[in-house]
């Protein structure tokens, strides 16, 4: 998405232009084949495409019957030092996030310790238990299933910690062996705790979501004024893993790692060196064999980079006063009442600067000269109806704005017609209804020209940060915020108008929420 910014939509958003046809582009005829046409199963396919591979054959594996989803159990969380080796953070930092308005409103003042605390409470930390939904509890962020794969650890200088959220605590760790004398954070995602089912896809997944947390980070680390540096995965990742005790360490991924300004380091106990394992995967699951294969092949390099402002520089305020706590505490992914799965929204008038905003929540930058040429080659496309000022229809993200692609009433129909997860008497699904649907697309062999294998992980941790902010930005406007990847690959394709060797790495459904909450219970600490 090179050089968007915010602004008001450009006056010709009210027209409309040709819609681009199949017809009208180049079809590569080296494109993964389209079997299964969804995400789980083209997810390898593409990555093969991507890196020079025509045609790319289906891994056996593809079709290989796995456990239910319901059968999933998540692994316990890693090896920690009880009773004393757990630090309680500190409490009421949603009261001093309730004093703080948004979007401008920041905390200052406080010592290094407590503001990297509360920051990370900000960042990470539970809001709320809804005894009807069904994956509970929720915290500021969105994750898949609610599964949470990507752990924080903490680095004091001495010695390294796990956050707990739900414990409101950073706990020691049992195994593993410190090194050096910095502060650092590390994000690294768990794949066994996301099902099987899901196969090759749990890599993206957990891709995704470093971004999404990368920028649920920085946020926290802005609004308690702490700057950091960021480390992409590259040389030494693989023994950060092992120096955490995190075995085996092939349900890790590399971890992104965050640098803080150097303060004192606390005396700890040394705790037992740990080596970790170095086996590729287990025997029983190719799948994930494969996709930890790619996850090692990542080797970003280059020196740290400064972690810019997660907010835009000229957010929207919203028309109705909010605090950031506010903000944090409503955001959600369309609530469904009684226990049933899916989302929910109902057909209502957007405003034209819940658009405006959104694309400046989207156009802001990411850490690094690596996320930052991925995303310049990430496209952003709307499907937008209700909203003040756009016609109901296809448009395209550019600089400044948005430009209309398709006049199509129909489309978020259409597209509601091409959901995995249709309306049945178990689930919600109004697509339909919805006022923006927001897609990133991108054209695998161009990450790999201008990344080479980097360039796969670069645009999942891009697409994640985008997503989050895109994220705030629909709560501010009173709407939620659902990210998807269910969508059927190309009857979706054919609807945006994307080209054929153009992949879609992410979507997400905004529109207003048909069903209010009725007993949240609030556990922020």
């Amino acid at each position: 998405m090179s050089g968007v910014t915010g602004g008001a939509a450009p006056a010709e958003e009210t027209h409309t232009s040709p819609p681009t046809t199949p017809a009208a582009r180049r079809a590569p005829v080296d494109l993964p084949p389209p079997f299964g046409d969804n995400n789980i199963e083209r997810e390898p396919l593409w990555y093969e495409f991507g890196a020079g591979v025509d045609e790319p054959a289906v891994p056996p594996w593809t079709r290989v019957p796995e456990p239910p989803m319901t059968a999933h159990v998540a692994p316990p969380p890693p090896e920690c030092v009880s009773g004393g080796g757990r630090r309680e953070l500190p409490r009421r930092t949603a009261e001093l996030l309730d004093a703080a308005p948004f979007p401008h409103g920041r905390v200052p003042g406080l010592p290094f310790e407590e503001a990297l605390d509360r920051a990370l409470v900000s960042s990470f930390g539970v809001q709320w238990s809804d005894p009807e939904h069904v994956y509970d509890p929720h915290r500021g962020y969105a994750s898949p299933r609610c599964l949470y794969p990507v752990q924080v650890f903490v680095d004091d200088g001495a010695e390294w910690r796990l956050l707990e959220p739900e414990r409101h605590a950073l706990t020691r760790l049992t195994r593993g062996s410190h090194r050096g004398n910095r502060r650092r954070i590390a994000l690294t995602g768990r794949y066994t705790r996301i099902p099987r089912g899901y196969k090759w896809f749990r890599g993206s997944l957990v891709n995704l979501e470093l971004g999404i947390v990368l920028r649920s980070l920085a946020l926290g680390l802005e609004l308690f004024g702490i700057s950091g540096q960021l480390v992409l995965p590259g040389e030494g990742s693989a023994a950060l893993l092992g120096e955490l005790g995190l075995a085996p360490d092939w349900e890790w991924s590399l971890p992104l790692v965050v640098e803080l300004p150097q303060g004192p380091a606390e005396h700890a106990e040394q705790v037992p060196e740990f080596a970790g394992t170095s086996a590729a995967g287990p025997p029983d699951d190719p799948a994930l064999r494969d996709l930890v294969r790619v996850n090692r092949t990542q080797a970003f390099g280059g020196p740290p980079a400064p972690v810019p402002p997660a907010v835009p520089p000229h957010p929207a305020a919203p028309q109705d006063p909010l605090s950031w706590a506010e903000l944090m505490w409503r955001r959600n992914s369309g609530r469904m009442p009684r226990g049933m799965l899916g989302m929910s929204g109902r057909r209502a008038p957007a405003s034209a600067a819940s658009v405006a905003d959104a694309v400046r929540w989207l156009g802001t930058p990411p850490p690094g000269a690596s996320l930052r040429a991925a995303a310049e080659l990430v496209r952003f496309t709307a499907v937008l109806q209700d909203t003040e000022g756009y016609r109901d229809g296809i448009h395209r993200v550019r600089p400044g704005g948005t430009v209309p692609v398709s006049a199509d009433p129909t489309a978020a129909a259409r597209l509601e017609a091409e959901y995995g997860y249709g309306l049945s008497p178990e689930a919600g699904c109004d697509i339909r209804n919805a006022s923006a649907i927001w897609f990133m697309s991108v054209k695998p062999r161009e990450l790999f020209a201008r990344l080479g294998p980097d360039g796969w992980s670069a645009a999942q941790y891009f697409c994640g940060w985008a997503l989050h902010g895109l994220c705030l930005s629909s709560t501010a406007h009173g709407m939620f915020a659902r990210p998807v990847r269910a969508f059927n690959e190309i009857p979706t394709q054919r609807i945006l108008g994307l080209e054929e060797d153009e992949m879609i790495a992410l979507a997400v459904v905004a529109g207003t929420p048909r069903h209010a909450p009725h007993a949240l219970l609030d556990i922020r600490v």
